[in-house]
């Protein structure tokens, strides 16, 4: 399906595409909830015990969980995709605020049930936003700009957060998160609602009548091969990556305990970092070279870091590794968003597809810390990096060898499909 033309003025699409810059700078931390604000808080200024913090913590992870494939089918569906933003943000804003007001374990649990839900909707609104307004073919590079937007957003929210927490008391830091989520509804409203294209943020349809989008069906969707080889790789990478750096941090507090806070520090920040430049040069590249070879480098990137771990336990030279996360992750946030657009034209089921493969990614996640922290019980830290690393290659091997390229993918069409469809009311 070819983009539709927006007939907007220069100045106009550039305010919506401005408001957009500041939409994902400000939903950084936003998007998150208050995350390890909030184990502080509760074990510095609440002194919960370890049990009670980790019970609530949990909480907001099994509610992001289920939420995101469903909450990625609502924002396929619902034209007003900025008011889903506004309230998604009020709401995180208003449950970080009750968390000081209500301090008991049911009224901060029943907050992060609220902000694992909500979460799940920021990225697939945002993702859809932006190929409303931009269009398919000019996608890899804003989302490259978007992600920029974001870590630059991380960084700075990290380090305000930090002062503060020191200058004026931990319970600041969320109402600092309250504020920071109302500045994110005002720049979703400033972002003109006649810029989005519905049909195009959810990857086009396979054709459209009077009575609405017809999609295609969610089992032609799911028996798509090269949507499930995508899937299972990025699922294998993401459970490779996500228990490396909880490991790297049990090894400095182990090794180096006095600095364990400011080295676990220095590891986030410095990845925050490096994935600025990688997340822009991402959408360039992959954009003019396609989305395979760069995306390589991402898959090939993470077996290697899983290696240097056992090297050496040097407080310095586990934050230079930790560096290579800034490039794994850079590459992976966007051209995740990117190959899924390609893999989804046509189908009028883009966010859906985003949310399903969110949910295989946080269940990737939970298991690689369950199943690591046995490894590492058993037979040690390196056993358990060098597992990782083993999984990592194995992402690599199946990405590098099924997966076909898929920019200049053609988009579905309504003669290509003699399986079921759907009609969504538009």
């Amino acid at each position: 399906m070819e983009d539709k033309p927006i007939h907007l003025t220069e100045k106009t699409n550039q305010r919506s595409l401005y408001a957009l810059d500041g939409l994902n700078f400000f939903l950084a931390d936003v998007r998150g909830g208050v995350g390890p604000f909030l184990v502080i808080y509760l074990l510095a200024v609440l002194h919960w015990n370890p049990a009670k913090i980790g019970i609530v913590m949990s909480v907001m992870g099994i509610a992001n969980l289920l939420a995101d494939a469903p909450c990625g089918a609502l924002v396929d569906a619902v034209k007003k995709k900025r008011l889903l933003i506004v309230a998604a943000a009020l709401l995180m804003g208003v449950s970080c605020i009750s968390i000081t007001i209500f301090p008991k374990f049911y009224c901060i649990s029943a907050t992060q049930i609220v902000n694992g839900v909500v979460s799940a909707l920021f990225g697939p609104a945002i993702a859809a936003i932006t190929l409303g307004i931009v269009g398919h073919q000019k996608f890899a590079i804003r989302v490259g700009r978007n992600e920029v937007f974001n870590h630059a957003g991380n960084v700075a929210t990290a380090l305000l957060a930090g002062i503060v927490g020191y200058l004026l008391g931990q319970e600041w830091i969320f109402y600092l998160v309250a504020i920071i989520a109302g500045a994110s509804a005002v720049s979703v409203l400033l972002i003109r609602d006649d810029d989005i294209d519905y049909l195009r943020s959810r990857g086009g349809a396979i054709k459209t009548t009077p009575d609405g989008v017809v999609a295609l069906s969610v089992r032609a969707l799911f028996a798509d091969r090269k949507i499930l080889i995508f899937a299972v790789a990025v699922t294998l990478f993401h459970f490779a990556n996500a228990a490396m750096l909880p490991l790297a941090g049990e090894l400095l507090t182990q090794h180096h305990e006095t600095f364990a806070s400011l080295n676990m520090s220095a590891c986030i920040v410095a990845a925050q970092l490096v994935m600025i430049p990688v997340a822009f040069l991402s959408g360039k590249l992959g954009d003019k070279w396609g989305r395979k070879p760069v995306f390589l480098i991402g898959f090939a990137i993470l077996p290697v870091r899983g290696f240097l771990y056992i090297l050496s336990y040097n407080p310095i030279f586990i934050v230079c590794v930790q560096l290579l996360d800034g490039i794994g992750a850079g590459i992976f946030g966007v051209l995740s968003l990117v190959v899924v657009a390609d893999l989804t034209q046509g189908t009028g089921r883009y966010n859906l597809v985003l949310g399903a493969i969110a949910t295989a990614l946080s269940i990737g996640a939970s298991l690689s810390i369950v199943v690591s922290g046995y490894i590492v019980n058993a037979w040690g830290y390196n056993a358990g990096f060098l597992f990782l690393a083993a999984v990592a290659a194995v992402a690599l091997t199946i990405y590098g060898l099924m997966m076909p390229e898929t920019k200049g993918l053609q988009p579905i069409s309504a003669a290509s499909l003699p399986e079921k469809t759907e009609k969504n009311s538009a």
